[in-house]
């Protein structure tokens, strides 16, 4: 039969309707996408993340940083703390030798800075990744209990926030780390997470109080969802954004600060390839042999530019305010 033909259609009243064939076809295909489920938040936000030119420049950044920290000898097969008699730090780099010992010359024990800035972002990453994972899940902990449950829960909790909230970061740092004789990477972590983690509370706090108030956590208590499903379930998916984007930027922070610690002496031991410490070493020659400071802080700078890159490119994302 031809596609145009019409075919008779009955009615209820039993009156014949001509109807083109392919209507029905065409009803089902113009159906179809109406069907689709709507993306996720988190899809929504990964589909505007990868069109930003900010959270690609970041990602690439911190992904070759990471790879760095992870796998260093394939970037040097220097060893970072052996020194070189024959070299003298006030040699100017050379340059011209790429990924080589002498790239971006020695320092004052004739050891090689490009090895040390390869070796030292592992200290660093390891710092920053391990220091935001605690006072996140800490934090966090912390908020969701003190909003959600309000009343003596939520000011006992916020007065102890309070009061780690006002030792001053750096300083408390150091006089915790200065009770330790032997400071490795997980001592400097400790004492990190041990007074960052205010922050992340008060943001879930803030975020949950908002959240428990809506719709569907109201409708979830009326079916008679205990407090645990309520909390991880729908609470903490709806809240979790703000605290992403705090816990991201915090990260770059946590990284100045073990490098801080390690300047003043009160961070990681001698034996540690650290930024830090390569920054300590170079302010005593930094008018004769400023390529000393130049390299290890340059690399700093630039991973935590990367980081706070990300956060925001995050923030603007989560938030559809900002779009």
């Amino acid at each position: 039969m031809p596609e145009n033909t019409v075919k008779p259609q009955k009615t209820g009243s039993g009156t014949a309707v001509e109807e083109p064939a392919g209507a029905v076809g065409a009803t089902a295909a113009e159906a179809g996408p109406a069907q689709d489920k709507p993306r996720s938040l988190a899809a929504d936000a990964w589909a505007d993340l990868v069109r930003r030119p900010l959270f690609v420049i970041s990602a690439v950044l911190i992904a070759f940083l990471l790879v760095m920290a992870a796998f260093p000898s394939l970037f040097s097969s220097t060893d970072p703390t052996a020194g070189d008699l024959s070299a003298h730090f006030l040699d100017k780099p050379n340059l011209g030798h790429f990924f080589q010992a002498d790239w971006f010359g020695y320092d004052n024990q004739g050891r090689s800075i490009y090895a040390r800035v390869v070796y030292g972002a592992r200290v660093s990453i390891m710092v920053g990744v391990g220091v935001t994972l605690l006072v996140t899940v800490f934090g966090g902990l912390i908020g969701m209990l003190a909003g959600y449950f309000g009343g003596v829960w939520d000011t006992l909790l916020s007065r102890i926030t309070d009061v780690f909230f006002g030792i001053p970061f750096i300083l408390g740092a150091m006089v915790v780390l200065n009770a330790f004789t032997e400071r490795t990477v997980w001592t400097v972590i400790g004492a990190l997470a041990f007074l960052g983690w205010t922050t992340i509370a008060r943001v879930m706090r803030g975020a949950v109080v908002t959240a428990k108030h809506a719709d569907y956590v109201v409708a979830a208590r009326a079916l008679g969802a205990g407090t645990g499903r309520i909390l991880f379930k729908h609470i903490l998916p709806n809240a979790i954004a703000p605290v992403i984007v705090v816990a991201t930027i915090q990260l770059g922070v946590y990284i100045v600060a073990e490098s801080t610690l390690s300047f003043l002496g009160l961070g990681l031991g001698t034996n540690e390839v650290s930024w830090g410490g390569d920054i300590d070493t170079a302010t005593d020659h930094i008018r004769n042999a400023p390529h000393l400071l130049f390299f290890p802080a340059g690399m700093l700078s630039l991973t935590v530019l990367a980081f706070i890159m990300l956060g925001d490119a995050v923030r603007e994302a989560l938030d559809p305010k900002l779009r």
